[in-house]
């Protein structure tokens, strides 16, 4: 089961473990992690799931298709080449160990 750590803006770590398959907003939510409002329920209709990846992290997770750049427009934080949509990152075995930073505020 892949550990995933979520940094608040304020630098709060919550440390979880994640089904792999799993959205990481389902695992954020799943775990209460502050911050992860996803108010469309990971159907890529808000950016209230917005999150940083942290460092050479996006080589395995990939960046943000085109839709999902579309929608980090409405995000009200600086969006960023390691911005993503927790929404529309599945997690893998390969993720054990992902670290990603959220933003100040998702609205």
């Amino acid at each position: 089961m892949p550990c995933i750590t979520f940094i608040a803006a304020d630098g709060a770590e919550t440390v979880v473990d994640a089904g792999t398959g799993d959205s990481l907003m389902q695992v954020a939510r799943a775990h209460n992690v502050d911050g992860i409002l996803a108010e469309c329920g990971g159907e890529m209709m808000c950016s209230t799931c917005h999150v940083y990846v942290e460092g050479d992290w996006l080589d395995r997770t990939g960046t943000a298709d085109e839709d999902e750049r579309d929608m980090l427009d409405f995000a009200p934080c600086e969006v960023t080449d390691a911005s993503r949509l927790s929404c529309q990152m599945k997690i893998t075995d390969d993720m054990d160990g992902l670290v990603v930073r959220l933003p100040e505020r998702q609205v």
